[in-house]
């Protein structure tokens, strides 16, 4: 695959089909492949330009291993207290990661849907790069008050599981992960596994995992500033995540004025194939009208 320098960095990135452009971004140490091949597809019949990416520290793109490892525990403490949190880099730096690939393909502006972290990267794309974005999504996201975005203990614990050695452990262990954050309706394991499969192959970094984790944590509330938001914003979040609770994905769609909020019954923390259609045409939908 193609790469992008980008600053520092350089991203792994593919891009599939013609028409109008639109950035998948994925959450926390979430390499581009989680994005699934077949809900690409039905992106590309819908008449887009879909361009998917690793983020930096992860997968194929730059790892930054020269800077610090934040300590999650330090991080949790630090941000319920409200005080101020150290990381590497912060979700604006992400942010303008995205802004550096769309320079190297040139291309003006974009639509973005980001999922879990992917959603407040592409908030903080609509704050702070507004002229190179069609319109946003945010799915299963946060506008960052920390508190108001942790759900169920357990289901914070489970992303922070020990690393896998094998290609079975990786399997095993993002089967592991989404039985607890995937919410009562379950995934498709057979997906998961070939996703856990592929990603230990690719390489996979827990240390890049921490600073993403840092940088969210660091990067704090947004509300006050999603208000000056005029992006045209869609905002969808499953009415069961335990990772990421429904009353965050509420409240940024009232942070940002016009927003339009769908909430999908019986789903956690992933998009399952039932829920595929019905995403992909509110999607659609919000681009034409964007």
């Amino acid at each position: 695959m193609p790469r992008a320098r980008v600053g520092e960095v350089e991203l792994e990135y593919e891009t599939r089909g013609t028409g109008a452009p639109l950035v998948l971004v994925m959450g926390i140490g979430a390499q581009m492949v989680f994005w699934d091949d077949e809900l690409i597809d039905r992106f590309v019949r819908r008449g887009f330009q879909v361009i998917r990416f690793d983020h930096r520290d992860i997968g194929l793109s730059t790892r930054l291993d020269h800077l610090p490892v934040p300590r999650p525990g330090r991080i949790v403490t630090r941000a319920l207290l409200r005080q101020p949190v150290e990381a590497p880099y912060t979700l604006s730096d992400m942010a303008g990661d995205v802004v550096g690939l769309l320079d190297h393909l040139a291309i003006d502006r974009a639509h973005v849907v980001g999922m879990s972290m992917g959603g407040m990267i592409a908030q903080h794309l609509a704050i702070e790069h507004p002229r190179r974005v069609r319109s946003i999504t945010s799915i299963m996201s946060t506008p960052g008050r920390f508190r108001l975005t942790w759900s169920d203990p357990r289901a914070l614990v489970a992303l922070f599981g020990p690393a896998p050695r094998t290609p079975e452990q990786a399997e095993a262990n993002i089967v592991k992960t989404f039985r607890v954050i995937g919410g009562a309706e379950g995934a498709d394991e057979a997906r998961l596994r070939t996703v856990g499969r592929r990603a230990f192959e690719r390489g996979m970094s827990p240390r890049g995992f921490l600073r993403h984790f840092a940088a969210i944590a660091a990067s704090g509330d947004r509300t006050a500033r999603l208000a000056a938001v005029r992006t045209p914003t869609l905002v969808i979040h499953g009415a069961e995540d335990p990772l990421i609770k429904p009353a965050a994905g509420r409240a940024t769609a009232r942070a940002i004025p016009g927003a339009r909020y769908v909430e999908i019954p019986r789903m956690g923390h992933l998009l399952p194939l039932r829920a595929w259609d019905e995403v992909v045409d509110r999607i659609a939908d919000h681009a034409a009208r964007a």
